[in-house]
């Protein structure tokens, strides 16, 4: 009977041990298959990377920009993603949106969920930073306190200027019209009318005479003011009105670019139209995309990139992309170049010209 018993447990042990060696044999068959998987489909999509490197997923940014600046970064971005997918094997791309600057902003501020913007001016971007979107010290993150791009006020005149307008003062004589947008409305028009005042400060008259001159300006020699500078551009060339159009020294090189006959003259005395770039710091830590993101706006300021600036009609700001005598001949120096921040900053410039019933307000209140 014993022996039964014995011979009876011993096969029990036996089919125990091989049904526990089977599932052994079977968990790491799968655990090397999931292993096998992984380490397959990351060599499939960068073949040849190490395994650090080949883990990286594709990345997107999100860049929104003020119009002007399409042409410039359609450019520059595929050299950008060129270079990160070498020195950090990752594939890189953007999705972009161009329009008004201060539109662009607002959308921004009303949920556009950008990594990075370039606009117009830093008011644009202050108001995104007062959103809570941008961390405070933004400018001082990067080069030439945020500014990217620039360009100068341009005066744009009807074929052989028959008005002879060559300065800012001839704006203001008699017979002559003068098409620019709304102040309240387009960014560019900020720059016009701070192109106006600093030349009459640059003259030497003081705020009274500048008060003056900007007064005759716009309440005698604008027939209208536009919404923005599209179509402040469309009034003069399609629909034929005006003596003058004061515009981007930028729209107009890209215009000739584009074939079309313009006749323009850069003032001695202008203005700097300054262009910042800033991470969203809200959006890009809820993306997981600083790096990146960071990597692309520094990149910005780079002679490679700045070139590519320099090439439709922004005057870079490094020096070093316009020495070519191809560029450099496309930038005549400009003798007076007022910023700014001689006017106390954007802050105090909204505040004394453009808020509710300021300068601005005064001014085209006298025309009504």
């Amino acid at each position: 009977m014993w022996s039964d018993i014995w011979n009876r447990w011993k096969r029990r042990s036996l089919r125990s041990f091989v049904s526990l060696f089977l599932v052994g044999v079977i968990l790491s068959v799968a655990i090397a298959a999931c292993g096998g998987n992984s380490e397959n489909a990351a060599t499939t999509n960068n073949p040849g990377a190490s395994p650090v490197a080949a883990n990286k997923q594709d990345v997107e940014l999100t860049l929104v920009s003020f119009a002007v600046t399409k042409a410039a970064h359609d450019a520059i971005i595929p050299k950008f993603a060129q270079k990160w997918k070498q020195e950090q094997n990752q594939n890189v791309t953007f999705k972009q949106s161009y329009g008004g600057s201060g539109s662009q902003a607002r959308a921004v501020i009303d949920g556009l969920e950008a990594d990075i913007v370039h606009l117009a001016l830093a008011l644009d971007v202050n108001r995104i930073e007062k959103a809570g979107l941008i961390e405070p010290g933004w400018e001082k993150e990067l080069p030439n306190n945020g500014i990217v791009s620039k360009s100068v006020a341009a005066l744009i005149t009807r074929e052989g200027n028959p008005k002879n307008i060559k300065t800012w003062e001839d704006l203001a004589k008699d017979g002559v019209q003068v098409i620019t947008a709304d102040p309240k409305t387009s960014g560019i028009a900020r720059w016009n009318f701070l192109a106006f005042w600093n030349a009459a400060i640059q003259s030497g008259g003081g705020e009274e005479k500048a008060l003056d001159f900007v007064t005759q300006i716009y309440t005698k020699n604008v027939p209208l003011l536009t919404k923005d500078a599209r179509e402040a551009t469309d009034a003069f060339f399609k629909q034929g009105q005006g003596d003058v159009l004061v515009n981007y020294e930028n729209e107009i090189i890209l215009a000739q670019q584009k074939g079309e006959k313009v006749n323009y003259v850069i003032p001695a005395v202008n203005i700097s139209i300054d262009n910042p770039i800033a991470v969203v710091d809200k959006n890009v830590d809820k993306h997981g995309t600083r790096e990146v993101a960071q990597a692309f706006v520094e990149y910005l300021f780079t002679p490679e990139a700045q070139a590519e600036f320099a090439k439709v009609g922004f005057r870079p700001v490094d020096e070093t992309a316009t020495q070519t005598k191809e560029l450099a001949a496309k930038y005549p120096k400009v003798k007076t170049l007022g910023s700014v921040v001689d006017y106390g900053g954007w802050d105090a410039v909204q505040k004394k010209f453009f808020a509710d019933g300021a300068i601005f307000d005064q001014i085209q209140a006298q025309k009504r």
